[in-house]
């Protein structure tokens, strides 16, 4: 039977344990130290406080490329700029895949076994019509992974050499609205670190802080095709980004178009074509306030 499989014959990875650290304050004795920088509010907030004073600098600020909106890769091309006139030290540096995963996408919907790099397909959470959900490899796999090889390199080690526990002490921008995100890492020789909380910020107090200083406040950073958009970020891309919206209705489309597939995948909860779903307001579909709200407080 010829058959298109969605994966290779070998075995998925195991899901990772959490063998790393999660520290409260400096790590001491770490060798090296770095911003993962994903071009949203909350770390742009963080990088903002490193050029005004108020944090001191890191090592490295890493930024992981890939399938990011054109207003969030023109916000993160603005503060790479700013880092490098505030710093003449600090290295902003990008890192990604070789093959973003709109392109394995798009080779999978044409039967290309090898999905163009001889790479196995990555699973991405999208709704499936049975009812399900697809597995999230993607985070791991398109950004965890690529900050890791780099800050392994700049600690000087080689793949599978033994790096000792604590070595870099890594920032993460998560925020007090969004505490339930925050946990050790995955690599015995990384301790996330997390200045937000430990000043008790939340996204809007980030908001607030950039505001206050005529600082730009970007758009929230998340892939463009990503299933866990809220309408009211939906609505945003459709209405902000026509090219970025272009692109997630076609990788909408393509991801229903692959041969072998059991079941149906789609973007958006509803699991109907992204182009399909209504994403009007309630004040628009003439409800007033009564359905206003849609659970997406500080959004």
């Amino acid at each position: 039977m010829n058959e298109f499989a969605l994966t290779s014959p070998a075995a998925p990875k195991k899901p990772r344990v959490r063998r790393g650290g999660w520290s409260w304050g400096p790590v001491e004795g770490a060798k090296l130290r770095t911003l993962s920088f994903g071009g949203g509010i909350q770390s742009t907030t963080l990088v903002e406080m490193m050029i005004a004073g108020v944090l001191p600098w890191v090592d490295a600020i890493i930024y992981a490329e890939n399938n990011d909106g054109q207003r969030t890769r023109e916000h993160v091309a603005r503060m790479e700029e700013r880092v490098r006139q505030a710093s003449n030290y600090v290295q902003f540096l990008r890192v990604g895949e070789e093959m973003a995963l709109t392109e394995t996408i798009r080779a999978r919907s044409t039967g290309d076994r090898g999905f163009g790099s001889g790479k196995r397909f990555v699973a991405a959470p999208f709704f499936t019509s049975n009812g399900g959900q697809g597995r999230r490899q993607c985070t791991r796999e398109f950004k965890t992974e690529p900050l890791e090889r780099r800050q392994r390199d700049l600690l000087g080690y080689k793949p599978r050499q033994r790096i000792p526990a604590r070595s870099c002490e890594v920032w993460i921008g998560i925020s007090t609205d969004e505490v339930v995100r925050a946990g050790a890492a995955f690599a015995g020789w990384v301790v996330n670190r997390y200045p937000l909380l430990e000043m008790r910020m939340s996204r809007q107090d980030c908001v607030r802080w950039l505001s206050e200083r005529g600082l730009r406040v970007p758009p929230k950073s998340a892939c463009i095709f990503c299933p866990y958009r809220s309408d009211s970020e939906w609505r945003w891309l459709r209405d902000n980004d026509p090219e970025g919206w272009a692109e997630a209705v076609e990788i909408d489309r393509l991801i229903r178009s692959t041969p072998g597939m059991r079941e149906l995948e789609f973007l958006h909860s509803s699991r109907q074509p992204l182009a399909e779903v209504d994403l009007s307001t309630a004040a628009e579909r003439g409800h007033g306030m009564l359905m206003v709200c849609e659970a997406g407080c500080g959004l």
